[in-house]
């Protein structure tokens, strides 16, 4: 898979990669990253890429021409691409999607800045508009880390086991269970025996009632889309 990022600021994207998985996935060649600025791609002495909004308003709105010269030229290197555009006004960001994402060949993230991009760039440029959350971050980029360890951490033999994955909580419509390791006990806190038992089906029982528990406090909203999917199913 291959990942090319968008973004006015790359030292705030770049050291994100160095390090634990996804410099792991980039050294075993399972994924390609490449920071793009598109300051490159301006065509002034300047290199500007952003202008007062018409109709007047505060601060400045990036304007399209940038976005869309360096979109067609990365094009001209590879395959096509996903473009996806950061931004708090996108759909919100879930494993779902972090799967769909992960089965693109390619996908082409712009960050955007200031008070937004030109709304051009949206509507001619953008495939797919995410949002990491409801509430604004100074630009683009720590969304852009977030999708891209999600969709990096899914790409085959990336994971010490593919099982790890499956496993994780928003990959079924449960959180996960808890996890205990050495030692048996500390500070008095003791792990639950069943653990220690060596029976792998009461293991796998108390697991999933774990699971169901933990998502009845926290989520409960999960249990009821999980029970909506099942309805519709049937």
């Amino acid at each position: 898979m291959r990942i090319d990022i968008l973004t006015l600021f790359p030292e705030l994207i770049a050291g994100a990669f160095q390090a634990s998985i996804i410099r792991r996935a980039q050294d075993a060649g399972r994924v390609q990253l490449r920071l793009h600025n598109p300051r490159d791609y301006t065509t002034d002495r300047h290199r500007s890429v952003d202008a007062p909004p018409y109709g007047g308003g505060p601060g400045m709105v990036m304007r399209p021409e940038p976005w869309f010269r360096a979109v067609e030229r990365l094009r001209l290197r590879g395959l096509p691409g996903r473009v996806v555009l950061l931004t708090p006004q996108g759909e919100r960001l879930d494993q779902p999607r972090v799967r769909r994402l992960a089965a693109e060949d390619r996908l082409i993230l712009l960050c955007g800045r200031y008070e937004g991009v030109d709304e051009r760039v949206r509507e001619h440029l953008a495939d797919d508009e995410i949002s990491i959350g409801d509430y604004v971050l100074s630009g683009g980029e720590p969304a852009a880390v977030v999708l891209v360890d999600a969709v990096v951490r899914l790409q085959p033999g990336v994971l010490g086991s593919d099982q790890s994955a499956l496993d994780e909580s928003f990959s079924q419509p449960l959180l996960e269970y808890p996890h205990y390791t050495r030692p048996p006990e500390y500070r008095g806190w003791r792990v639950p025996p069943i653990l220690l038992s060596g029976d792998h089906g009461a293991i796998e029982r108390w697991r999933r009632e774990q699971q169901l528990e933990r998502t009845r406090r926290r989520r409960p909203d999960l249990l009821a889309q999980s029970a909506q999917r099942s309805t519709q199913g049937a």
